[in-house]
């Protein structure tokens, strides 16, 4: 975990001091702004391996501040605070494109615990996707992926996903006919290592089905695998 950079998006200087402190203990370099406007340009210049956002900010509020993120960096992963315990808020959140969320007041080893599951996922996540690494493109039956430039066409026409859509379609392709469970698509897609959000990724399979699929009743990329969860067909 050592030399991970991270931004911390925070307006308050007492929160951000105490999570400096324990980032510095994990061996994490740390930068920090107190403005979502300031906070959303540094991320963009910057190369993080994790930004830490609070959604009440001046300047520009932290869902806004994400959506903005989401729009340019599809990678970085984001770490939601906020003081709203409400179940859609949690879902506004992943929705908009964070990795995980935490509401306060949270322990520090709950937040300490978070991170590293959040880089241990990042690292897990590259691992499973290794099999495609020899080739930046992967083309299947006319429907074709780019790793480095993070498109997705189908037949020449762009299909606009949204960054989880996007990781769990290159997560599922470069591993044809290997079931993921529900569970393990939450731990290496959005980090969650906890019941209680399996219909998110029911939510992203059947949006992504809608976008790729030709028939959603008969797919033919992405397969049910009954009584387990999901795989790529290993045919194509």
């Amino acid at each position: 975990m050592d030399n991970k950079t991270v931004l911390i998006i925070e307006d308050d200087p007492n929160i951000v001091e105490l999570l400096r402190i324990h980032l510095y203990d994990l061996g994490c370099k740390v930068a920090s702004e107190g403005d979502g406007l300031k906070g959303l340009a540094s991320a963009k210049e910057g190369h993080f391996h994790l930004i830490i956002l609070d959604i009440t900010l001046p300047g520009l509020n932290g869902m806004e501040v994400c959506r903005k993120l989401r729009q340019t960096d599809r990678q970085t992963p984001i770490l939601m605070l906020t003081a709203r315990s409400e179940e859609i808020d949690k879902v506004m959140g992943l929705e908009t494109g964070a990795d995980d969320y935490l509401t306060k007041p949270f322990s520090i080893r709950e937040f300490i615990a978070r991170v590293k599951v959040i880089f241990r996922r990042t690292e897990e996540f590259a691992a499973e996707a290794s099999p495609a690494a020899a080739s930046s493109v992967l083309n299947l039956s006319g429907l074709e992926i780019d790793l480095d430039k993070r498109r997705v066409t189908l037949h020449n026409n762009r299909v606009d996903l949204s960054p989880k859509e996007f990781e769990l379609i290159t997560l599922l392709a470069s591993n044809p006919g290997k079931s993921y469970s529900r569970k393990r698509l939450l731990n290496l897609v959005w980090g969650y290592d906890f019941e209680g959000y399996e219909h998110t990724v029911n939510s992203h399979i059947n949006r992504l089905r809608a976008k790729i699929e030709e028939d959603v009743s008969n797919p033919k990329f992405i397969l049910t695998t009954w009584g387990v969860g999901y795989r790529f067909n290993e045919e194509l």
